[in-house]
């Protein structure tokens, strides 16, 4: 099915490098952006830009058509709300709000972007599609219940398929900033044995991994995850970033669990103050936990490979960062 292609989520990291490779494409490509949304960015794309409410039933509908494809990207993240309702109106009501149009207006394929994190700390890694539920907060709670969502749509006759993308990096990215930035000041301490195990998807190979799920006839009604070719160990993650930024690779450590109570004391010492914490236990559990995953399926199925290997990923990323005079 040809059309226009939609795309929600074009003003963040991943939904705009998915909006940039499909104008040069050739597509036609309508975004729907909240009223909040910093848009200006988009303008030189050429792309439709239709601002709404994508929770309001009503909005969504008047700037609906029958759109060959549809992904949506958008999300609320973690700093965003502080309660599951708020979570839960950004990440399931909006998805329910489109699948509703995408039926009504009989459109082609829906392509939902879920998440790894609904499957929380991975405990026997690596992880498949198959592996259990078990997100560790209001955001992986109301992404695991938008991803549940819609595979039900599908069980009623919607046409998609659901892509779980693992640690997005890349040029664009800031998120990993504070991991390139300590290090390449080398400044950087290390919390725990550095033991644990981490994966990283390049944003193009994401971007790969979107087009196939939304053509690949095999695609229809599953979940795949994306991610790099290989995972790591933090402490291999962090020496590879080192490498790419030609610095010496980090030595300093602290033990993990000391620093964790710390994390779990400092915010409720900061709450009365209203003053956002230095430390908190999200952040200190990164050092912890497993996330790690198979991306067989998405090899096996959608003929997905990762073209971008981890240190030249690592060493675009960081050339960006200096180029941005951040590091």
């Amino acid at each position: 099915m040809g059309g226009k292609i939609l795309v929600t989520g074009a003003t963040g990291f991943t939904g705009r490098a998915l909006c940039e490779r499909l104008v040069r494409n050739g597509e036609q490509v309508v975004v729907f952006a909240r009223p909040t949304s910093q848009v200006d960015a988009l303008r030189p794309l050429g792309v439709d830009l239709r601002v709404l409410d994508m929770a309001d039933a009503g909005q969504v509908q008047a700037a609906f058509e029958p759109f060959g494809k549809i992904f949506h990207v958008a999300a609320a993240f973690r700093t965003e709300h502080d309660s599951l309702e708020e979570f839960r109106r950004a990440n399931v009501t909006v998805t329910q709000r489109l699948m509703d149009a995408t039926l009504k207006f009989g459109c082609g394929r829906f392509v939902h972007c879920s998440t790894v994190g609904v499957q929380g700390e991975i405990d026997d890694p690596p992880a498949a599609e198959t592996y259990r539920y078990q997100p560790g907060d209001f955001y992986q709670q109301s992404k695991m219940e938008g991803e549940q969502l819609v595979l039900e749509y599908f069980r009623r006759g919607l046409v998609g398929a659901v892509v779980r993308p693992v640690g997005i990096y890349g040029p664009g990215d800031t998120r990993f900033l504070k991991l390139f930035k300590p290090i390449a000041r080398r400044r950087f301490v290390r919390i725990g044995s550095g033991r644990s195990l981490y994966h990283l998807t390049y944003v193009d190979d994401l971007v790969d991994g979107f087009l196939l799920a939304g053509e690949r006839p095999n695609a229809v009604g599953e979940v795949f995850t994306i991610g790099g070719a290989r995972y790591t160990t933090l402490r291999e993650l962090f020496d590879a970033i080192a490498d790419a930024l030609e610095v010496s690779r980090p030595t300093l450590a602290m033990p993990y669990w000391p620093v964790h109570l710390a994390a779990e004391i400092v915010p409720r010492l900061c709450r009365p103050f209203h003053v956002p914490p230095p430390i908190y236990p999200r952040r200190v559990e990164f050092f912890a936990k497993s996330r790690a995953f198979t991306i067989d399926k998405a090899r096996r199925l959608l003929g997905y490979e990762p073209k971008v290997p981890l240190a030249e990923g690592l060493r675009r990323t960081g050339a960006w960062y200096r180029q941005m005079g951040w590091i």
